[in-house]
């Protein structure tokens, strides 16, 4: 697995990931209020690059795991 392989798949896999979790937490913390969306573009603003950084570095240690658990 190359370095650019994991940068593009850290880079989608987290975007994903934050997006939907920090909707699902926003919604269970606030519920539907005024500013929701604009509540929950800030937290995924402030999530996504924490989630690129911890995507990218345990990305190895997690497809080892997986193979080991798979097989």
């Amino acid at each position: 697995m190359t370095t650019r392989f994991r940068l593009i798949n850290s880079f989608f896999m987290s975007m994903v990931l934050s997006f939907f979790m920090t909707a699902w937490i926003t919604y269970i913390n606030l519920g539907v209020v005024e500013n929701c969306v604009g509540l929950w573009m800030k937290a995924w603003g402030l999530a996504w690059p924490a989630a690129f950084l911890i995507a990218f570095v345990s990305g190895p240690y997690v497809m080892k795991l997986s193979k080991k658990l798979a097989n």
